[in-house]
């Protein structure tokens, strides 16, 4: 019986490949094949809503034809939309708790074009910073919920043109332009993921066979343009990436893979970076203690390595799917700093939620030191408690940024394909603490429901 139900279900998924290119067609035809297949007892009504949720997640571009037929092929629709209750505790009571309710949400259109082109843009919930021109807050999206119910702000979160040079089943290579997802394979300890930059970048992959792809990002962003001056602060960088599949099962499917990547950065005329120039958000780098808006001090040029290996398991307990184990690491050393410039983090995560019946639970240590890297990259989710000012940042109390060191362990999982619920968990504690020996340890508690469209 469930030979005859698998074949069922591929003569059903095929025949809605050979439909018509319309895709209210698709989505009326699909609805139809399912509730006949349900009636016959052939699926299940929750087999069906799963291979219907599929078939959307492959097909939900819809064709649009310009008038001239030589522009556009396919737009497609995308977001997400996170709701999240967060809480700031400590053991020490001198520190006071903080609860809050806050939001992200993000809703974008690509366009894939003729000749291998695509354009696209995506805006994003945040709040505005205390730079009067400065925008949104470059590493977060959140809004918090406060103010009287007061009406929130939106702003552009991608804006690129791509062109996709060469792809066949050896190589790719393409070039993007704009406002951009980061072109670099690397971890919250160098760039927050909400983070987007602008500027320029080429991405290529090698692909001898079908286990190994060897993989070059390049990529140079403006960081500020300085009227008055020629030289405005940018960052640039390269990175070489090799991943792998190294062992098969019976069925031919990898169940060992490995990846391993290394990539220089740097910033220029990062002493242009005082606090007035751009978004203040993050603490923990040097700052000129004399100079006003308290310019950096130190260069940035780090060097970051990071590597994983990951085991899949066929099948285990309450688990929908092959479930994979990883296991992985990244170190970044900055030789522009004389001291406080070292950053590493390693960690285990069992499982991958996302699909409807899979979850995920990992565990993860992180210490990044003061001047390893840029304060305004790094993730606006890890940070600790300022009895006192640091490095003239004159900010106390609660901050991300650098110069932080501790423990996070997340919990999530997917009840359907669209929603996935999670809860992470930071304890973490100053590396250098200017309030010592007072307390810096932070527990900060997110708890989130992610609905992705």
């Amino acid at each position: 019986m469930k030979h005859l139900k698998t074949k069922w279900t591929a003569a059903a998924i095929a025949a809605l490949a050979c439909l018509a290119p319309w895709q209210m067609t698709q989505a009326q035809t699909a609805e139809a094949l399912m509730e006949a297949l349900v009636k016959k007892g052939i699926l299940t009504e929750q087999e069906a809503e799963d291979i219907k949720a599929d078939l959307a997640k492959e097909n939900r571009s819809f064709v649009k034809v310009t008038a001239s037929g030589k522009s556009t092929l396919a737009l497609d629709l995308y977001g997400d939309m996170r709701g999240r209750f967060e809480g700031f505790f400590s053991d020490d009571p001198a520190i006071v708790d903080r609860m809050r309710f806050r939001y992200r949400l993000r809703a974008g259109i690509k366009a894939t074009l003729y000749d291998r082109f695509e354009a696209g843009f995506r805006l994003t919930s945040s709040e505005p910073t205390d730079i009067s021109n400065g925008g949104g807050d470059p590493i977060s999206g959140n809004s918090t919920f406060q103010n009287n119910g007061s009406k929130k702000f939106l702003f552009i979160d991608l804006a690129y043109g791509k062109w996709t040079a060469v792809t066949n089943e050896t190589f790719l290579a393409s070039a993007t332009v704009g406002k951009m997802e980061n072109p670099f394979v690397l971890s919250d300890m160098v760039f927050d993921g909400d983070y987007t930059p602008e500027g320029a970048a080429v991405n290529a992959k090698f692909s001898p066979n079908l286990n190994h792809v060897l993989s070059f990002n390049l990529g140079a962003f403006a960081l500020d343009e300085i009227s008055g001056q020629s030289e405005d602060p940018f960052t640039f960088g390269g990175q070489l990436r090799f991943d792998s599949n190294w062992s098969y099962d019976e069925a031919h499917k990898p169940d060992l893979q490995t990846s391993v990547g290394v990539a220089w950065l740097g910033i220029l005329f990062a002493e242009s970076l005082t606090t007035n120039a751009v978004p203040n958000v993050n603490v923990g780098n040097t700052r000129d203690p004399v100079l006003a808006n308290a310019p950096l001090v130190n260069d940035y040029y780090p060097i970051v390595g990071d590597a994983s290996i990951t085991y899949t398991l066929q099948k285990v307990p309450f688990y929908n799917g092959t479930f994979p184990i990883k296991l992985a690491g990244d170190v970044i050393y900055n030789p522009g700093a004389p001291d406080k410039n070292w950053g590493y983090s390693a960690g285990l995560t069992f499982g991958k939620s996302g699909n409807r019946g899979t979850w995920d639970l990992s565990y993860r240590w992180k210490y990044l030191g003061g001047d390893a890297w840029y304060e305004e990259f790094v993730d606006s989710d890890f940070g600790a408690f300022y009895g006192a000012s640091y490095q003239q940042s004159l900010r106390t109390g609660y901050q991300a940024g650098t110069n932080v060191r501790g423990h996070i362990v997340k919990a999530s999982y997917s009840p359907y394909n669209a929603l996935t619920l999670g809860v992470t968990w930071f304890y973490t504690s100053l590396i250098s603490n200017p309030a010592a020996p007072a307390e810096s340890d932070i527990h900060r508690l997110q708890v989130d429901a992610v609905w992705r469209f």
